[in-house]
């Protein structure tokens, strides 16, 4: 059997699938078309049943067991998106779910996995060190191991949102998504590939890691799968060390492109989504549109972004908007030194409002930084209209004799 799935798997998987998933919206971006420079699709796996694509790949896995395997349950182990899906699919089928995920799993998504009926257990700091607990977990009990990633049958279930992308768009010339350990973006390659040569067309796959955990690189620099050390990222979606062995057999040879962003890109991202889309995106969900504004993409026609999922704490959520608006130059945080007199506070105030920004937070102190008796600090956190008013609202502080300091973020 060959690694890459044929069509007709796919689709014998799309129609297995035909209850349990949702057709998801395909729709125009204009703000992504413009920064582009041509047609920008949005493929809303977002609004997926449990929040993210993960659903098609637990389900098609877990209704390929035996009745024998079912009856020993299930194991899993995940950060959120593939614990949902394989707690919702062996909810349905009636299998004992366990899943371990890791201490700092964002709560919505732990609620949501206990919601579905499955047993969770927080252990370990990574979803590294929660694979190895769910294997011990799988050897010491019989329970059938759900890998996120490398199975087959996992790529096969999540491919079928390649046949969904091409009957949405038959016209996309390019389809952008991220990379974790790399089941979808292989079952989305090699679906799309083939059914594209069936329409006599071909299209340009491209995958984005967060280059925090970008392990895609140097394993197809090297010709097979290599460990990384990975650093921390708000992508925690795929947040993962080493690609899985199934999927890269198929990434080697069918993904195009790989290319990585960063934070500041993805909060980017997430930020045009949440104002020009009303949508909400997790970080990892974001990848594409974020390979897109970061210019990582060439435009050859009709693009399509793959919005993978949407299951983001709304701390984090917050967290994401203030860097957002600061890597787009629309949120700054100065600090400015003054004389410790009445009216200064006053001064500064008008300033900032002639120059028409707008102070979200101050902070006035006279203790810290190395100050004279005589003078205070006074740190603001100022919402501006882009990158040019940044400055304008800095200058206009300048020229009135004061020394803003630009605090990192």
């Amino acid at each position: 059997m060959s690694v890459v799935p044929s069509l007709t798997e796919f689709e014998q998987a799309a129609q297995s699938l035909a209850e349990v998933i949702s057709h998801t919206p395909t729709l125009p971006s204009r703000a992504l078309s413009d920064a582009l420079g041509a047609p920008v699709l949005l493929k809303m796996e977002n609004l997926q049943r449990t929040g993210s694509f993960k659903i098609r790949g637990a389900a098609y896995r877990l209704s390929k067991l035996s009745a024998e395997e079912r009856s020993r349950g299930v194991v899993a182990a995940s950060a959120g998106n593939h614990a949902q899906g394989v707690a919702l699919a062996a909810q349905a089928l009636g299998i004992p779910a366990t899943i371990f995920m890791p201490i700092g799993v964002p709560v919505p998504k732990l609620l949501a996995t206990r919601g579905y009926g499955a047993e969770v257990v927080l252990e370990g700091e990574t979803v590294a060190t929660s694979l190895r607990l769910a294997a011990e977990f799988a050897t010491r009990t019989g329970a059938m191991m759900i890998h996120p990633f490398d199975h087959r049958d996992v790529v096969i279930g999540q491919g079928t949102l390649g046949l969904e992308l091409l009957e949405d768009a038959p016209e996309v010339d390019t389809v952008v998504l991220g990379i974790g350990g790399g089941g979808l973006i292989a079952g989305v390659a090699a679906a799309v590939k083939a059914r594209a040569a069936e329409l006599g067309r071909t299209v340009r796959v491209i995958g984005v890691q967060a280059e925090n955990a970008a392990a895609m690189p140097p394993s197809l620099a090297a010709g097979e799968p290599v460990d990384i050390v990975t650093r921390p990222t708000i992508a925690d979606g795929i947040l993962v060390a080493r690609p899985g062995a199934i999927p890269f057999e198929i990434i080697k040879d069918l993904v195009d492109e790989v290319v990585t962003v960063s934070d500041d890109d993805l909060a980017r991202a997430i930020l045009v989504l949440l104002e020009q889309a009303k949508v909400i995106v997790e970080p990892a969900g974001a990848a594409g549109v974020a390979a897109i504004l970061a210019g990582k993409v060439t435009a050859t026609g009709t693009t399509m972004a793959v919005l993978s999922g949407g299951n983001i704490d709304p701390l984090l959520l917050q967290r994401v908007v203030s860097h957002g608006l600061a890597a787009s130059g629309r949120y700054l945080t100065i600090r400015i030194p003054m004389p410790d007199r009445p009216g200064q506070l006053a001064r500064v105030s008008e300033l900032i409002a002639e120059a028409g920004a707008n102070v979200i937070e101050a902070m006035h102190t006279r203790h810290g930084h190395g100050l004279q008796i005589t003078e205070v600090i006074l740190e603001l956190s100022v919402e501006t209209r882009g990158p040019e008013h940044s400055e304008h609202t800095l200058d206009t502080l300048r020229r009135a004799g004061f020394e803003p300091m630009l605090v990192p973020d």
